[in-house]
């Protein structure tokens, strides 16, 4: 029952918004709810533009989505992501970002002035979590030496306040309010985890080096002293590698006496490469439940900031989407079943915090979006989605500066009809996907009484 119900209830959500939902009479084009506005919270899901400026611009991209108008070669290639097309349904205007810039690389195009825009109402933007503001490619992140893309990555949190400054610390209570965020808590954390795991592994295998080349040199401590050195140096190079590095200690090793090392160079790199993998593996499994934690953390901030911000400051109808089944985008899939496993128990754990927060909040509309994007998953076919593991847009160095939906147009797609594609890059949906979100979100507001 459950693989056909979401998928019968986006047929549904077509032919009620079609009609104009389900009003008193036959025929009744009227919505229940007169909207005046549309305002948004969020991350790159719900992003419409507000990174959409200098080289991003130039490249054709501006959100993270297939974009531009791509009509003419198929018609689901609309460019516009799930607020925009509800907007469109509801009558409301064309949602604008209220922020726009970037703090990255001048010489890279990157660096534009950070602009407010009073008109505009889409707060959501790409890289922001619930309350962190250190999200995915803030320049606060960038390795030495990188080029900074230097997103703003504002919070949640400060995007809901910015608002209320805006308009005078009120909602008007007839305003729709979307808030979708959780996805860059999600990554981030991910991002985190493997960093310390790295260097878990690097720490082990700078000591298996060393245990093993230590003892073969004329002064086992000069020796040891040596090696250390030379992998400390190697190591802070952004060239390095696990196998550069154990050249280095091998080289030292060889330099201070022990004249067997090098012809045993695979043996030591075999064993120190084990211990490495061990150790990071080891970290990953000892800490996997401290990320779970603190995603629900995220999920539990992220229901009290819509109760506490949003609904005690005077909103009337409110959207909470909560965070897509990320275990199944083609970024997960890429790791091993354990990662996927952790994926898929920090999704949980957010959205179980989120729903107990404000599930029952009778002026909150809650959208499990997370079965409905498992559903899609395991059982496209009745979504009329044709792939659910590749990305739409060729995602290399070449076509793709950036590795990201948000640089995708019709230039720099994969070959082929990827019209009905669920991913425009490793996470983020193409058109169609955000299409199918669209509509489910109409449907589950005419369900509850707002159409």
């Amino acid at each position: 029952m459950r693989k056909t119900s979401f998928a019968l209830a986006l047929l549904t959500a077509a032919v009620l918004t079609a009609c104009g939902g389900n009003g008193p009479s036959a025929g009744d084009q009227t919505p229940k709810t007169k909207f005046s506005n549309q305002i948004t919270f969020g991350d790159s899901l719900a992003d419409v533009g507000s990174y959409a400026v200098g080289t991003v611009a130039a490249l054709g991209g501006g959100q993270f989505n297939i974009n531009g108008n791509n009509t003419a070669v198929a018609p689901e290639l609309t460019g516009k992501n799930f607020t925009q097309l509800i907007a469109a349904q509801l009558g409301l205007p064309a949602p604008c970002a209220a922020q726009t810039g970037l703090l990255g690389s001048a010489a890279a195009g990157f660096s534009v002035p950070v602009t407010d825009h009073p008109e505009c109402f889409g707060y959501a933007m790409g890289g922001a979590r619930v309350t962190n503001p250190i999200g995915p490619r803030n320049k606060a992140l960038d390795k030495p030496g990188a080029v900074s893309f230097g997103a703003l990555t504002v919070p949640v949190v400060t995007q809901i306040a910015n608002h209320l400054k805006k308009v005078g610390g009120k909602f008007k209570g007839d305003e729709l309010v979307i808030v979708m965020a959780g996805g860059n808590d999600a990554l981030q954390q991910l991002d985190d985890l493997s960093t310390a795991a790295t260097a878990a592994g690097g720490q082990a295998l700078a000591q298996s080096l060393v245990t093993q080349l230590a003892p073969g040199t004329a002064n086992p401590a000069t020796g040891a002293a040596a090696i250390g050195a030379a992998i400390q140096a190697e190591a802070v190079k952004p060239t390095a590698t696990a196998q550069s590095i154990i050249g280095a200690a091998i080289t030292a090793a060889a330099m201070n006496g022990n004249t067997t090392a090098p012809a045993k160079a695979a043996t030591i790199g075999a064993t120190a490469g084990a211990a490495a993998q061990a150790a990071g593996l080891k970290y990953s499994a000892d800490h996997g439940a401290d990320v779970v934690k603190n995603m629900a953390t995220a999920g539990a901030e992220l229901g009290a900031l819509v109760k506490t911000q949003i609904l005690a400051n005077g909103a009337g109808y409110v959207i909470v989407n909560n965070l897509p089944d990320v275990s199944i985008s083609p970024s997960a899939k890429a790791q091993s079943a354990d990662t996927q496993k952790l994926i898929a128990a920090m999704v949980d754990a957010f959205n179980s915090q989120l729903k107990a927060a404000v599930g029952a909040e009778p002026k909150v509309l809650y959208v499990d979006v997370a079965a409905v994007s498992h559903d899609q998953a395991v059982n496209p076919g009745p979504y009329g989605l044709t792939n659910t593991t590749t990305p739409a847009c060729d995602l290399s160095p070449a076509k793709n500066p950036l590795g990201s939906a948000l640089v995708c147009n019709k230039n720099n797609l994969i070959a082929g009809d990827v019209s009905h594609y669920m991913f425009a890059d490793a996470v983020h949906p193409t058109p169609f996907e955000y299409a199918l979100l669209a509509r489910y979100v109409l449907e589950q507001m005419t369900v509850k009484g707002w159409l």
